[in-house]
């Protein structure tokens, strides 16, 4: 089977690549021009480059594939309204739903967000069928991939046979830009000052690309899987982050009126200063809210590993000690 891959190079693309290089499919990488394979380096696949918003490119990579994972998209959160974050998003899933439906792919795996339920607390977090409520945060990234996950669900009531992978927060290995490691590097370097007084459900991102990789064979059509681990506060999150790291926790509780007063300032400065702010007010409305899923579906039915989030956050350290991130990790926050 010939499978591609959109937005190859990422974290969760360049992991999913190696587990599906792992069960002897043939991939072809699909990244932006102008983009490195840096992570996909040394790896037997077949590189091509184009833009999801560009529909005769899409179409041309899908026509000798038998199945597709969309992972492509824009995962901008500054500005919180942003319309190339809808439109990456939006139009480019709906490129790839077309295109998918021309040549008539044996499987399309759509990478989501759990952010397209609702959340919960620990004693009873989200789930698949709990309705979307992120809306409330006012961010084109939340409601355009929201936007897409209904999409693709329109299309496999058209005939599609698509199924949709929503992950959490994955942490692990070939994190390019830094994206979840720069927190994890950020504990390490004792440059959190303190937490929040929410938290989020963590992964490895290893476990994410098993999981999404069964999802080719083992998802129903038509069904949306959350794939998450563990249930953490930022305090229990940065805590193991710490541990693991063999440095110091930070003691420091938040208040939420501090946290959402500097995202306020930031957001405001950064509105000044034409510069991305470190913590934007919409960033610090969502770290003061308890983001907590199941991942007991993608468990029971895809076969979710569900490995200690320690591992994960050990070999984000050591990708990032590889690639030097810590040079370019010099602002608290």
């Amino acid at each position: 089977m010939k499978i591609l891959v959109t937005g190859a190079n990422g974290l969760l693309g360049s992991n999913l690549v190696r587990e599906l290089l792992s069960r002897e499919y043939q991939v072809k990488a699909f990244v932006l021009p102008n983009e490195d394979f840096e992570t996909l380096e040394n790896l037997n696949i077949e590189k091509v480059y184009g833009n999801i918003l560009n529909y005769k490119q899409v179409l041309k990579a899908c026509k000798d594939v038998d199945a597709i994972f969309h992972l492509a998209a824009s995962t901008a959160m500054w500005p919180s309204r942003c319309e190339m974050v809808t439109k990456v998003n939006v139009e480019g899933t709906q490129n790839v739903l077309k295109a998918a439906q021309k040549v008539g792919v044996e499987r399309l795996v759509h990478i989501g967000t759990a952010n397209s339920f609702s959340s919960g607390p620990k004693e009873n977090p989200g789930n698949e069928n709990c309705n979307y409520e992120a809306y409330k945060y006012r961010s084109n990234y939340m409601d355009s991939k929201y936007q897409a996950h209904k999409m693709v669900l329109k299309a496999v009531e058209n005939g599609l046979p698509a199924v949709i992978v929503n992950p959490t927060f994955m942490i692990g290995p070939y994190d390019t830009r830094p994206s979840s490691g720069q927190m994890v590097l950020a504990v390490k370097e004792g440059k959190v000052i303190g937490y929040t007084p929410g938290g989020r459900n963590f992964i490895c991102v290893k476990d994410a690309a098993v999981g999404i990789a069964n999802a080719l064979t083992m998802g129903k059509v038509g069904e949306c899987y959350i794939i998450g681990n563990e249930n953490l506060s930022y305090q229990e999150a940065f805590t193991k982050m710490a541990l693991t790291a063999n440095t110091r926790p930070p003691k420091l509780k938040l208040p939420k009126w501090a946290i959402l007063a500097y995202g306020f300032w930031g957001s405001a400065w950064a509105r000044i200063t034409s510069k991305k702010p470190i913590v934007s007010y919409t960033m610090a409305k969502i770290s003061c809210d308890d983001h907590y899923y199941s991942s007991a579906k993608a468990v029971a039915e895809l076969g979710l590993p569900q490995t200690p989030i320690e591992r994960g956050i050990e070999e984000s350290l050591e990708w990032l000690k590889i690639k030097n991130y810590q040079k370019n990790a010099n602002q608290k926050i």
